[in-house]
């Protein structure tokens, strides 16, 4: 076609514009349009060209009036057409196409002239929803494209609007921080679409929405969600992140609090009306905890026995109150643990029975799971009766008071004494010890980081770890020996064996830790080397672990000569559950331990810290902060490298908890 002084149409920028063209070539048209300019075209740019030829216009002046009119002729025209009207005309013929010139006939009711078709061609383009042009011709979109468009169409609307009045909102909250609630509808939506923004980035629902809308309030720093969210009282100051992004229940549904709330309104004394339930209430257990614990799942006695010792090892028997099927069993299993941080926790079950029902507290009549275990004194196990119990805890201590009076104080005495016997067997079965210091992080009222290292392996600490374990290995061999399915914890022979005995060397007991073969949760028992021990499982902590909740029901269906509560494929789906949980509750809480290590080192920049060498690389130095064993590694230095073992001081270069980064140097 010769598109030499012809009147044709273009889109640029989204706008139309007129020129007239004074040159034709093969894909390109020479032209000078409405604006004065002259412009090389590709021809495929054109949507309409006029049916005659202008003439030679060589008045340029003259020219661009007349293609300045033209364009306000066709904008006025397009008043004139109602394309909905139209498509309901044609739209019975679905996927008909159509020539320009004929609806813009329909639509005026008289003969299409260029200006018409011009201005009808504007409308298709400024209004999408009813009509398609494409290579010259028109089609008219289906009723469910129609509405699909307009839906669109809103949907596209109600952002912008948002971006707009949310922007002001946001800059209003950066100007002057608030906290409550926010009675703005535009500030609550955008800060939630910003909140998951910020916490799972790209894989957030609306991410797109929310570049948008932080670039329109000019926030483009990496934290600048976060610090918004501070100022509009969403997120603390130390906001724990990791639990977000995991999306950990931290609250309970309605049926689990009521049934929590059912159970508190039982009274303790039908306890004793269970024939299958031992009445220990004259037996004086004590509990042996830290300072801060409120929920108390196992307490101790020991009785001498004809030259020997009965020990008792009561549990608290949680699978009384929450059993399977029921709300907070299934609260349980979403869980799988409860998570200590520095700040709290998140309890597996309600704290109502957490610490209250299904805590062993003092002077309070409790139901319990009684590990009756009669040991020689060479602590060589004799007896084991398992049995549900009512018990009575007659005195708490902490760790503390207990390591004060060990001595002195006759059950202490005689439990330690049968401690150190029941771990010496076990180390002479191949167990590891590796005692390493516990981090205990404080923070205070005024948001400061204090760090400090308790020892793990003090004698009362030891003396619960090896009753427990004593426990925890009858359970196992008690289930096992009869055929039983359950969950068992397993550890696989060691391969390099670096500590022996009682060693307690933080440089050798940290290399070993790095060597230990994979512990395994089986439906079968196995060997755990690391243990020592040829069965194990837990049932010591059903507060705390639905590993030993689910336990502590399979050995009560057991001991009650019932059928086993679990079969072996719902064991095994057990272990998926168990597996899932309590691998992102570990990476949570650690990733929270370590945020708040790094607020410690953030107030310490520029100070020298003692470091462990741990292994000396051909390229990085691996090295542990004995002041708050944080692992950390550097570029080997110049000349001769550090020699494992010793102990060296490094730089802190930089720590910002926010952006989980420390940086060190020699």
């Amino acid at each position: 076609m010769t598109y030499s002084g012809r009147l044709i149409e273009y889109l640029d920028g989204g706008r139309f514009i007129c020129g007239m063209v004074i040159e034709n070539q093969s894909k390109r048209v020479h032209l000078i349009n409405q604006n004065g300019r002259e412009v090389n075209l590709p021809v495929s740019r054109i949507i309409h060209c006029s049916e005659h030829s202008y003439g030679n216009i060589a008045d340029r002046e003259l020219l661009v009036g007349e293609l300045k009119e033209a364009h306000e002729r066709r904008s006025s025209l397009m008043r004139e057409i109602n394309l909905e009207e139209l498509w309901e005309l044609v739209s019975e013929e679905e996927g008909a196409s159509f020539d320009p010139a004929f609806l813009a006939e329909l639509s005026f009711g008289a003969a299409a002239t260029d200006d018409k078709v011009a201005a009808f061609l504007r409308c298709i383009f400024a209004d999408r929803i009813f009509f398609k042009y494409r290579e010259g011709v028109i089609r008219s979109h289906s009723s469910e494209q129609v509405q699909q468009i307009r839906q669109q169409l809103e949907k596209e609307r109600q952002e912008a609007e948002l971006i707009k009045n949310g922007a002001r909102a946001i800059a209003e909250i950066m100007d002057h921080p608030v906290t409550g609630y926010h009675p703005d509808p535009w500030l609550e939506e955008c800060l939630g679409i910003i909140r998951d923004y910020y916490l799972f980035c790209t894989e957030a629902n609306q991410a797109e929405l929310a570049r948008r809308i932080l670039k329109e309030a000019q926030l483009t720093g990496p934290h600048d969600p976060f610090h918004l969210l501070v100022k509009a009282g969403i997120w603390s100051r130390n906001e724990n992140l990791p639990l977000l992004r995991h999306d950990i229940p931290v609250s309970f549904s309605l049926a689990a609090r009521q049934q929590a709330e059912a159970i508190l309104q039982s009274n303790p004394r039908a306890l004793f009306d269970d024939p299958g339930r031992v009445d220990l209430t004259h037996m004086a257990p004590l509990t042996i905890d830290g300072a801060t614990t409120l929920d108390f799942d196992d307490a101790l006695t020991i009785e001498e026995e004809d030259g020997n010792y009965l020990v008792g090892i009561h549990i608290s028997d949680v699978a009384h109150y929450v059993r399977p099927g029921d709300a907070l069993f299934k609260e349980a299993m979403q869980r799988g643990t409860s998570i200590y941080f520095p700040e709290g926790q998140i309890p597996m079950l309600p704290r109502h029975l957490s610490q209250g029902v299904c805590s062993l507290i003092q002077d309070e009549i409790r139901a319990a799971f009684s590990f009756m275990i009669l040991l020689s004194p060479t602590a060589e196990v004799l007896r084991v009766r398992i049995m549900p119990s009512v018990i009575r805890v007659a005195r708490r201590l902490t760790y503390e008071e207990a390591d004060r009076i060990i001595d002195r104080d006759p059950e202490l005495r005689l439990l330690d004494e049968l401690r150190q016997r029941l771990r010496r067997r076990r180390l002479d079965n191949g167990a590891l010890l590796l005692p390493f210091p516990d981090v205990n992080i404080f923070i205070d009222n005024s948001g400061k980081v204090h760090v400090s290292l308790v020892r793990s392996d003090t004698p009362s600490r030891t003396l619960i770890s090896e009753m427990m374990i004593l426990a925890n290995t009858e359970a196992a061999r008690y289930i096992s020996d009869r055929m039983v399915p359950g969950l068992f914890r397993t550890q696989g022979p060691l391969k390099n064996r670096i500590v022996h005995g009682e060693d307690d060397d933080l440089f050798q007991n940290t290399r070993q830790r790095k060597q230990l073969p994979r512990g395994e949760l089986l439906t079968a028992a196995g060997l755990h080397s690391g243990l020592g021990v040829n069965h194990y499982t837990t049932v010591t902590s059903p507060i705390r672990r639905l590993l030993d909740l689910v336990m502590q029901h399979q050995l009560n269906s057991i001991v009650r000569r019932r059928q086993p509560c679990f079969s072996a494929d719902m064991c095994k789906d057990f272990t998926s559950v168990i597996n899932r949980t309590v691998t992102t509750a570990n990476n949570v809480r650690q990733l929270r331990h370590r945020y708040w290590l790094l607020k410690y080192l953030e107030d310490r920049k520029g100070q020298l810290f003692d470091a462990l060498v741990i292994e000396s690389g051909p390229k990085r130095t691996f090295l542990l902060l004995t002041d708050i064993l944080m692992d950390v590694d550097l570029p080997c230095p110049s000349g001769s490298k550090p020699i494992p073992g010793s102990i060296i001081k490094i730089r802190l270069v930089k720590a910002d908890a926010l952006d989980n980064l420390v940086r060190f140097d020699w």
